[in-house]
């Protein structure tokens, strides 16, 4: 059976061309393709791929966005991010978002079609792992205890802010991502936050908690 794979990328040109040198993997098929995140959720609804490759920036709902929501509502549909963005930033927000891949535009047609079967075959494919300005994040700080926070919520505290996604914390503890979605929306619930905007004012409002604190929870909610 092929590969059946969506696009999703408001460029026609682009995409119609990315559907023509896929055709020329006979283990690929290209099944839909979108202009942005929603119109790409619309079509999920009716059918699954076993792949998405999907640009950020859209108009209408982004592909982080929609990375995420595929992740929350199909888990099992893998997500390759194919932007022309090579930022550490915004590969940090892929994986965090649920994405098993990404792949800048200007790759070439052996790095897509390598990807594609990678990434299907369940592994992850990053061009490079972002370091980030979080490390030794301490769960047993005082600030933190306030919260009275589980020893398994700080264990995956400490994984996220080591920048793991939420499948390598559930991998690492041998639990389903199920089950760290649910720890991850309880550490929400204990420190109170429901939003962006919320976390913003929460940290304006809160200077004596620490920098890596604050980077850690807009991972978290990104």
């Amino acid at each position: 059976m092929p590969v059946n794979i969506m696009l999703a990328d408001d460029h026609r040109l682009f995409t119609t061309g990315i559907r023509h040198l896929l055709s020329a993997d006979p283990a690929l098929s290209v099944t839909h393709i979108a202009t942005n995140g929603l119109e790409l959720l619309d079509q999920l609804h009716a059918r699954l791929p076993d792949i998405v490759l999907i640009d950020i920036n859209m108009p209408i709902m982004n592909g982080l966005e929609a990375t995420r929501q595929i992740r929350d509502q199909y888990p099992r549909v893998k997500v390759i991010i194919l932007s022309g963005y090579n930022d550490a930033h915004l590969i940090a927000e892929a994986m965090q978002a649920g994405a098993r891949g990404y792949l800048l535009k200007d790759c070439n047609a052996q790095d897509l079609y390598h990807t594609i079967h990678l990434v299907h075959s369940g592994q992850t494919s990053f061009p490079f792992r972002p370091h980030l300005p979080v490390q030794n994040f301490d769960t047993d700080n005082a600030f933190l205890q306030q919260f009275n926070l589980t020893r398994r919520e700080k264990e995956i505290l400490q994984l996220i802010s080591s920048q793991h996604t939420n499948q390598q914390v559930a991998d690492q503890l041998h639990l389903s991502i199920y089950t760290i979605e649910t720890h991850r929306k309880n550490i929400m619930k204990k420190l109170q936050l429901k939003t962006p905007a919320a976390l913003m004012k929460f940290i304006l409002t809160h200077p004596c908690h620490s920098v890596i604190f604050a980077f850690y929870c807009l991972v978290l909610l990104s």
